[in-house]
């Protein structure tokens, strides 16, 4: 059998004819087109999320415990056992201090945020310098036991440009065209631009 340019189509079912809402009882969807009755929830633009008829909504009966504390200190933590990990898969080289950079570098910190050295887990590593922004008790106890140090550094957090320090790019541009117009003269491949003399 011959395949024809005409007798080429979808397979059926693979188009649906779009729902035309509001064309008659035979349809299925006359009248109200699918929005039920009369009232305020068959009219568009209106929206009563957690509306009860006038009744003390549900969000309003409950009790409510708790607060957030909105200044609450966030922090990046990495724990002993995870640096140890990181040393012995050579990451991070122990005999260098160990900044939070460094670990942010090893992929065990979050960037952005001041970094704390918690205790789980073992540190076999002798001699360990850290420099991070805080440390647990234990963390601090375990460390020094094997021979190391933790340095207390302040974390500073990277400060956006002003409006006024944003670069103008356009004026940059500009100025690496005149930059290459002058190098063009100079070297003779097109002449200075003319320029009209001055009215004494």
């Amino acid at each position: 059998m011959t395949i024809k340019l005409n007798d080429l189509r979808d397979n059926k079912g693979a188009r649906h004819a779009r729902k035309r809402k509001g064309r008659g009882i035979g349809s299925g969807l006359g009248k109200t087109a699918g929005r039920g009755h009369k009232g305020q929830k068959s009219r568009s633009g209106v929206a009563i999320k957690g509306f009860e008829g006038g009744q003390m909504p549900i969000y309003r009966r409950l009790p409510k415990r708790g607060f957030t504390n909105i200044f609450r200190k966030a922090w990046a933590v990495v724990n002993l056992g995870s640096l140890q990990r990181a040393i012995d898969a050579k990451k991070i080289d122990a005999s260098k201090p160990i900044t939070s950079e460094v670990m942010q570098l090893a992929g065990l910190a979050r960037t952005g945020l001041p970094l704390r050295l918690l205790a789980k887990g073992n540190l076999t590593s002798k001699n360990v310098v850290f420099e991070v922004a805080a440390s647990s008790k234990s963390a601090l106890e375990a460390v020094v036991a094997n021979g190391g140090k933790v340095n207390l550094v302040p974390f500073q957090k990277e400060k956006k440009a002003r409006v006024d320090e944003k670069v103008d790019r356009r004026k940059l541009k500009k100025e690496e065209i005149k930059k290459k117009i002058a190098a063009k003269v100079a070297r003779g491949e097109c002449k200075p631009k003319y320029k009209k003399p001055q009215a004494k």
